[in-house]
């Protein structure tokens, strides 16, 4: 039987994790989140009810969201921005956003570098 040889410069560990598995934090009565993180990118699991605001905030990481269920309405680059189910949104880095769920919503981000605030728990703006 043929093995696989692991990828030349990829230093990294495989990683399989189901979501029942992750821890799900408590950000606020509205929010709350799940975390993976490889080496050079995170995804997050996102949890939002209806009405949760996220404020008004920017990151250097690159983003990209991808709305799963329910719809998110995004202030961003001086315009309003729906995103619903099967919809993606690509943030740049460093660009000012603020997001509000119009019902009940489950998104996933993806960030590049991975969130140092989130995973230090220093993000303040969103445990309110």
């Amino acid at each position: 039987m043929a093995t696989m040889p692991k990828s030349e410069g990829q230093p990294g560990k495989l990683k399989y994790i189901p979501w029942n598995s992750v821890e799900l934090e408590d950000l606020n009565p509205l929010l709350q989140r799940q975390m993976v993180v490889g080496e050079k990118m995170m995804l997050a699991r996102v949890l939002l009810k209806k009405g949760c605001v996220v404020p008004l905030h920017s990151h250097e990481n690159e983003q990209i969201t991808y709305i799963l269920e329910g719809a998110l309405k995004f202030e961003i680059d001086g315009r309003e921005i729906v995103v619903g189910a099967g919809e993606v949104l690509c943030i740049p880095s460093h660009m000012p956003h603020k997001a509000i769920a119009l019902e009940d919503t489950v998104d996933l981000d993806v960030f590049t570098p991975p969130r140092a605030d989130w995973l230090s728990k220093t993000d303040q703006y969103l445990r309110r």
